[in-house]
């Protein structure tokens, strides 16, 4: 085995203006930092960044967490509504080889139950090589509410894409894998 598959990182990647200018502190990446430490029981690094909604800056750091830093597993904030400068969601799509949207879907689905402007997000996810990236909310609370629904199938996503095996708090987090043979 090697070293890549004993170490875990995750990527949290926040795209905001505003916190990427100092105009207030990000706590929607410190929000997915918390949920994340509650779920997992693996040792894992966060790769924590804050960018500017650039589509070429979101981009060019998704590549990079993904293959340099080599993050199994990415999440990002902010930028998937329908504003001008939403580009989250562009940036994901261009470097993915894969989409699979029905995580955003179910995103979707469990944020109308609390808000009915939830059909306004454009959340998705996809794979780029051997890294599953998320795109979520960019409210704290919503963020929670999205990980905790569709965190269940993350783990086994990253052993189907020969990522390291993540454990996670039973208590706090079961994820489903399907029974071996």
């Amino acid at each position: 085995m090697s070293a890549n598959k004993l170490s875990v990182k995750i990527g949290v990647l926040t795209v905001s203006d505003r916190a990427y200018n100092g105009t207030y502190a990000d706590r929607s990446g410190k929000a997915i930092v918390e949920v994340l430490q509650s779920y997992i029981a693996s040792e894992w690094e966060a790769v924590y960044k804050i960018v500017p909604d650039e589509q070429g800056i979101i981009e060019k750091e998704l590549v990079q967490m993904a293959d340099a830093s080599q993050c199994c597993l990415i999440f990002t904030t902010g930028g998937t509504g329908p504003a001008k400068r939403d580009v989250t969601v562009e940036a994901t799509e261009k470097v993915c080889d894969k989409l699979l949207p029905g995580f955003g879907e179910l995103m979707r689905k469990v944020s109308l139950a609390s808000v009915p402007t939830a059909i306004l997000s454009r959340q998705t996810a996809g794979i780029y090589h051997n890294s599953l990236i998320v795109n979520l909310p960019g409210k704290p609370a919503a963020i929670e509410e999205c990980m905790s629904a569709v965190f269940p199938a993350i783990p086994y996503c990253i052993d189907l894409i020969d990522g390291p095996f993540i454990k996670t708090d039973e208590g706090q987090m079961k994820v489903f894998r399907p029974q071996s043979k």
